[in-house]
């Protein structure tokens, strides 16, 4: 014999699936979180490179041109 659907059925199996993705959206959001503060930080590092690239870059320049200045002295 067959019977009907239980509605409190559905309703417990929609609330769980409810549930799940509510946990999943938690843990995107701190995920998400999670590798916004690694780019910031990344970005960060990237930019003291950058600069101390420009600072030994200007030193190598700096030195070749004493190097030139000391070949063309007689």
């Amino acid at each position: 014999m067959n019977r009907a659907p239980d509605p409190r059925d559905d309703l417990a199996t929609l609330a769980a699936r409810i549930d799940a993705l509510a946990a999943l959206c938690q843990r995107l959001s701190e995920e998400n979180q999670r590798l916004r503060s690694a780019q910031e930080q990344l970005a960060g590092e990237r930019a003291q490179l950058l600069s101390k690239n420009e600072q030994a870059r200007t030193r190598v320049e700096a030195m070749i041109q004493r190097l030139k200045s000391l070949e063309a002295s007689p």
